[in-house]
């Protein structure tokens, strides 16, 4: 049987501490959420691996170190409002649930957000809330947000999201082409009327769905 403590102790280690991770309420969080919980069971025994994993309608769980790099490149704390685009099976959505003071994950797969929220719930994840619906939306009667993450690829960042951010507010989302390689782009909300961008390296993520 799989040692899961173990294995989640040494991912924290490996996969996020010796490439950069220093944010400490991410770091604990991300040695807290029991990933294996959140992916298939034949998988679980590979539930800290360093890669993503199929949770079925095409979709993936981020590697541990996206999720962490993620959260970290936002400047996720205490007291955010966070809107996910994309829930999958929860499993980010847990984990930022840690960090921050709130969270909307909104799924257009149906099957999936409705697993995702039935897990969540089963755990006791209760800062989130799950929404079904197209994501690219956002969530405008929870809006503003201090957090948005998009852990999926388009080749440009939905208006709708840049407009839910507060003032101060930071989106998160890899822009570029579908099987390709992307950029991960912060977007920060500077005042009512203006976004700056930065392009934080490359990453390959699925696209994002409607």
């Amino acid at each position: 049987m799989a040692d899961h403590p173990t294995a989640r102790a040494a991912m924290v280690r490996d996969q996020l501490v010796r490439r950069g991770i220093t944010d400490a309420r991410v770091l604990e969080a991300m040695g807290t959420v029991p990933r294996e919980a959140f992916v298939p069971a034949p998988a679980a025994g590979r539930a800290y691996a360093d890669s993503p994993l199929a949770i079925g309608a095409g979709q993936t769980i981020s590697q541990p170190y996206i999720v962490a790099l993620m959260l970290q490149a936002a400047g996720a704390g205490p007291g955010d409002r966070l809107l996910e685009v994309g829930a999958g099976c929860g499993y980010a959505a847990a984990v930022a649930s840690l960090v921050v003071g709130s969270v909307v994950a909104v799924e257009v797969v149906a099957s999936l957000g409705e697993a995702a929220a039935a897990r969540l719930a089963d755990l006791r994840y209760d800062r989130v809330e799950v929404r079904i619906g197209d994501g690219r939306l956002g969530a405008p009667d929870r809006a503003p947000f201090d957090v948005v993450l998009v852990p999926a690829a388009a080749t440009a960042v939905p208006p709708a999201l840049t407009d839910q951010l507060a003032v101060g507010g930071r989106l998160v989302m890899p822009v570029g082409e579908a099987g390709g390689t992307q950029v991960l782009r912060r977007v920060t909300r500077t005042a009512e009327d203006r976004w700056a961008s930065t392009d934080l390296g490359a990453v390959r993520f699925v696209p994002l769905i409607t």
